[in-house]
Protein backbone atom coordinates (compact mmCIF):
# COMPACT_ATOMS: atom_id res chain seq x y z
CA UNK A 1 0.00 0.00 0.00
CA UNK A 2 1.00 3.72 -0.80
CA UNK A 3 2.41 5.21 2.32
CA UNK A 4 0.33 8.04 1.80
CA UNK A 5 -2.95 6.37 1.36
CA UNK A 6 -4.85 5.31 4.65
CA UNK A 7 -6.17 1.76 5.18
CA UNK A 8 -9.78 3.11 4.48
CA UNK A 9 -8.81 4.25 1.77
CA UNK A 10 -9.50 8.06 1.85
CA UNK A 11 -6.86 10.51 2.08
CA UNK A 12 -6.32 14.43 2.74
CA UNK A 13 -4.96 16.06 0.05
CA UNK A 14 -2.84 19.01 0.55
CA UNK A 15 -2.43 21.68 -1.68
CA UNK A 16 -0.63 24.41 -0.09
CA UNK A 17 -0.83 27.63 -2.48
CA UNK A 18 -3.55 27.02 -4.34
CA UNK A 19 -7.39 28.28 -3.88
CA UNK A 20 -8.16 24.60 -3.22
CA UNK A 21 -5.28 24.46 -0.49
CA UNK A 22 -8.30 26.35 1.32
CA UNK A 23 -10.64 23.00 1.13
CA UNK A 24 -10.34 20.42 3.64
CA UNK A 25 -10.01 18.26 0.54
CA UNK A 26 -10.52 14.58 0.60
CA UNK A 27 -9.55 11.59 -2.21
CA UNK A 28 -11.45 8.48 -1.61
CA UNK A 29 -9.06 6.43 -3.81
CA UNK A 30 -10.35 2.25 -2.62
CA UNK A 31 -9.69 0.56 -5.05
CA UNK A 32 -13.11 -0.25 -5.81
CA UNK A 33 -13.68 2.79 -6.39
CA UNK A 34 -10.83 3.34 -9.13
CA UNK A 35 -12.25 0.15 -10.43
CA UNK A 36 -15.89 1.69 -11.09
CA UNK A 37 -14.39 5.05 -12.20
CA UNK A 38 -12.39 3.13 -14.51
CA UNK A 39 -15.86 1.77 -16.13
CA UNK A 40 -17.21 4.89 -16.17
CA UNK A 41 -14.87 7.01 -18.12
CA UNK A 42 -14.68 3.73 -21.17
CA UNK A 43 -16.46 5.25 -23.51
CA UNK A 44 -18.07 2.24 -24.65
CA UNK A 45 -19.60 1.54 -21.18
CA UNK A 46 -23.33 1.37 -21.85
CA UNK A 47 -26.13 3.86 -20.55
CA UNK A 48 -27.32 1.46 -18.04
CA UNK A 49 -24.26 -0.13 -16.63
CA UNK A 50 -23.11 3.79 -16.48
CA UNK A 51 -26.54 4.45 -14.92
CA UNK A 52 -25.76 1.74 -12.22
CA UNK A 53 -22.15 2.28 -11.70
CA UNK A 54 -22.41 6.10 -11.03
CA UNK A 55 -25.54 4.72 -8.31
CA UNK A 56 -22.80 1.93 -6.70
CA UNK A 57 -19.59 5.22 -6.67
CA UNK A 58 -22.47 6.70 -5.09
CA UNK A 59 -23.11 4.27 -2.19
CA UNK A 60 -19.16 3.89 -1.65
CA UNK A 61 -18.75 7.88 -1.76
CA UNK A 62 -21.53 8.39 0.88
CA UNK A 63 -19.68 5.66 3.27
CA UNK A 64 -16.85 7.86 3.11
CA UNK A 65 -18.59 11.41 3.53
CA UNK A 66 -20.85 10.68 6.35
CA UNK A 67 -17.73 9.04 8.67
CA UNK A 68 -17.94 12.22 10.89
CA UNK A 69 -22.12 12.41 11.39
CA UNK A 70 -22.74 13.23 14.76
CA UNK A 71 -23.80 10.47 16.56
CA UNK A 72 -26.06 9.79 19.88
CA UNK A 73 -27.46 6.99 21.85
CA UNK A 74 -30.51 5.15 22.56
CA UNK A 75 -31.09 2.27 24.84
CA UNK A 76 -32.24 -1.11 23.17
CA UNK A 77 -32.92 -4.63 23.76
CA UNK A 78 -31.02 -7.11 21.91
CA UNK A 79 -31.87 -10.96 22.22
CA UNK A 80 -29.46 -11.11 25.71
CA UNK A 81 -29.24 -7.39 27.13
CA UNK A 82 -30.32 -4.07 27.23
CA UNK A 83 -27.86 -1.71 25.83
CA UNK A 84 -27.02 1.86 24.70
CA UNK A 85 -26.50 1.86 21.23
CA UNK A 86 -25.15 4.25 18.39
CA UNK A 87 -27.69 6.20 16.74
CA UNK A 88 -27.72 8.95 14.18
CA UNK A 89 -30.68 11.45 13.41
CA UNK A 90 -31.42 11.18 9.93
CA UNK A 91 -33.90 13.70 10.04
CA UNK A 92 -31.36 16.13 10.31
CA UNK A 93 -29.84 15.63 6.95
CA UNK A 94 -30.25 17.16 3.67
CA UNK A 95 -29.22 15.56 0.87
CA UNK A 96 -29.19 17.93 -2.19
CA UNK A 97 -28.73 16.86 -6.11
CA UNK A 98 -27.46 19.05 -8.38
CA UNK A 99 -29.74 18.64 -11.47
CA UNK A 100 -29.75 16.52 -13.35
CA UNK A 101 -27.01 14.50 -13.15
CA UNK A 102 -27.09 14.29 -9.61
CA UNK A 103 -30.09 12.40 -9.21
CA UNK A 104 -28.38 9.08 -9.47
CA UNK A 105 -25.56 10.23 -6.97
CA UNK A 106 -28.90 11.39 -4.65
CA UNK A 107 -30.42 7.50 -4.77
CA UNK A 108 -27.48 6.15 -3.32
CA UNK A 109 -27.10 8.57 -0.51
CA UNK A 110 -30.90 7.53 0.15
CA UNK A 111 -30.88 4.15 0.34
CA UNK A 112 -28.02 4.60 3.38
CA UNK A 113 -29.76 6.99 4.83
CA UNK A 114 -33.54 6.68 3.58
CA UNK A 115 -35.20 9.06 6.22
CA UNK A 116 -33.07 11.98 5.39
CA UNK A 117 -35.05 15.06 3.22
CA UNK A 118 -34.06 15.79 0.12
CA UNK A 119 -33.50 19.34 -1.83
CA UNK A 120 -33.20 20.17 -5.50
CA UNK A 121 -31.53 22.75 -7.39
CA UNK A 122 -31.54 23.04 -10.93
CA UNK A 123 -28.78 24.70 -12.70
CA UNK A 124 -27.39 24.57 -16.29
CA UNK A 125 -24.64 26.10 -18.08
CA UNK A 126 -25.19 28.72 -20.56
CA UNK A 127 -22.75 29.35 -23.21
CA UNK A 128 -20.58 30.80 -21.26
CA UNK A 129 -19.79 28.31 -18.38
CA UNK A 130 -22.12 30.30 -16.37
CA UNK A 131 -24.97 28.54 -14.34
CA UNK A 132 -28.23 29.97 -14.26
CA UNK A 133 -31.14 28.63 -12.18
CA UNK A 134 -34.12 26.80 -13.11
CA UNK A 135 -35.36 25.18 -9.67
CA UNK A 136 -35.00 25.51 -6.03
CA UNK A 137 -37.36 23.42 -4.42
CA UNK A 138 -35.66 22.72 -0.27
CA UNK A 139 -37.78 21.25 2.76
CA UNK A 140 -38.43 23.62 5.64
CA UNK A 141 -35.30 23.04 8.17
CA UNK A 142 -35.22 20.66 11.15
CA UNK A 143 -36.17 22.74 14.35
CA UNK A 144 -32.55 22.20 15.21
CA UNK A 145 -31.23 22.92 11.87
CA UNK A 146 -29.35 20.64 9.45
CA UNK A 147 -26.49 18.45 10.97
CA UNK A 148 -25.45 17.24 7.44
CA UNK A 149 -26.09 18.60 3.86
CA UNK A 150 -24.23 16.55 1.19
CA UNK A 151 -24.18 18.31 -2.39
CA UNK A 152 -23.91 16.15 -4.84
CA UNK A 153 -22.90 16.38 -8.59
CA UNK A 154 -21.31 13.26 -10.76
CA UNK A 155 -18.75 16.25 -12.06
CA UNK A 156 -17.13 19.59 -10.16
CA UNK A 157 -15.49 20.94 -13.69
CA UNK A 158 -15.48 24.96 -13.60
CA UNK A 159 -17.13 24.54 -9.88
CA UNK A 160 -19.57 27.66 -10.90
CA UNK A 161 -23.17 25.98 -10.54
CA UNK A 162 -21.29 23.73 -7.26
CA UNK A 163 -20.87 27.05 -5.79
CA UNK A 164 -24.45 28.69 -6.79
CA UNK A 165 -25.72 25.75 -5.17
CA UNK A 166 -24.03 26.59 -2.05
CA UNK A 167 -24.80 29.75 -1.93
CA UNK A 168 -28.56 29.03 -2.03
CA UNK A 169 -27.74 26.77 1.23
CA UNK A 170 -26.03 29.29 3.12
CA UNK A 171 -28.66 31.83 2.66
CA UNK A 172 -31.26 29.42 3.76
CA UNK A 173 -28.98 29.44 6.73
CA UNK A 174 -27.28 26.34 6.34
CA UNK A 175 -23.86 26.71 7.86
CA UNK A 176 -20.89 26.14 5.81
CA UNK A 177 -19.46 23.37 8.34
CA UNK A 178 -22.31 20.68 7.71
CA UNK A 179 -21.59 21.23 4.38
CA UNK A 180 -20.12 18.26 2.07
CA UNK A 181 -19.56 18.59 -1.56
CA UNK A 182 -19.30 14.89 -2.94
CA UNK A 183 -18.54 14.28 -6.33
CA UNK A 184 -16.87 11.47 -8.26
CA UNK A 185 -14.56 13.88 -10.61
CA UNK A 186 -13.20 17.40 -10.20
CA UNK A 187 -10.66 19.85 -11.99
CA UNK A 188 -8.27 21.63 -10.28
CA UNK A 189 -9.89 24.80 -12.18
CA UNK A 190 -13.40 23.63 -10.02
CA UNK A 191 -11.61 23.04 -6.43
CA UNK A 192 -9.42 25.93 -6.41
CA UNK A 193 -13.10 28.26 -7.32
CA UNK A 194 -14.60 26.42 -4.28
CA UNK A 195 -11.92 26.81 -1.74
CA UNK A 196 -11.41 30.87 -2.92
CA UNK A 197 -15.34 30.92 -2.47
CA UNK A 198 -15.87 28.62 0.83
CA UNK A 199 -12.66 28.20 2.38
CA UNK A 200 -12.69 25.48 5.16
CA UNK A 201 -15.55 23.57 3.15
CA UNK A 202 -15.24 19.89 2.78
CA UNK A 203 -14.89 18.00 -0.72
CA UNK A 204 -15.20 14.35 -0.99
CA UNK A 205 -13.75 13.03 -4.88
CA UNK A 206 -12.89 10.06 -6.48
CA UNK A 207 -10.14 11.71 -8.61
CA UNK A 208 -8.32 15.25 -9.28
CA UNK A 209 -8.38 15.00 -12.94
CA UNK A 210 -5.84 17.11 -15.56
CA UNK A 211 -7.52 20.19 -16.44
CA UNK A 212 -10.55 21.80 -18.33
CA UNK A 213 -10.48 22.03 -21.82
CA UNK A 214 -11.41 24.87 -23.89
CA UNK A 215 -15.08 23.84 -23.82
CA UNK A 216 -14.95 23.80 -20.05
CA UNK A 217 -15.00 19.73 -19.37
CA UNK A 218 -12.78 17.76 -17.76
CA UNK A 219 -9.98 15.83 -19.24
CA UNK A 220 -9.47 12.85 -19.50
CA UNK A 221 -12.76 12.92 -17.92
CA UNK A 222 -16.00 10.62 -18.99
CA UNK A 223 -17.49 13.14 -20.88
CA UNK A 224 -21.20 14.56 -20.00
CA UNK A 225 -22.28 12.53 -17.26
CA UNK A 226 -26.08 14.08 -17.70
CA UNK A 227 -26.28 12.59 -20.86
CA UNK A 228 -24.32 9.29 -20.45
CA UNK A 229 -26.94 8.80 -17.57
CA UNK A 230 -29.74 9.79 -19.52
CA UNK A 231 -29.25 8.67 -23.13
CA UNK A 232 -29.35 12.42 -24.73
CA UNK A 233 -27.45 13.89 -27.34
CA UNK A 234 -25.10 16.91 -26.19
Amino acid sequence: MDASASASGVRRVEAPGTGRGALSLWLVDHPLVQHKLTLLRDRTTPMAMFRATVRELGLLLAFAASADLPRGERTIETPLAAMRAPVIDESRLLIVPVLRAGLPLAEAFCALMPTATVGHVGVYRDAHAHPVEYLVKLPPPPHAGPARCFVVDPMLATGNSAAHVIEVLLRRGVSLSDVRMVSLLAAPEGLDRLGRSFPGLSVHVAAIDERLDENAYIVPGLGDAGDRLFGTDH
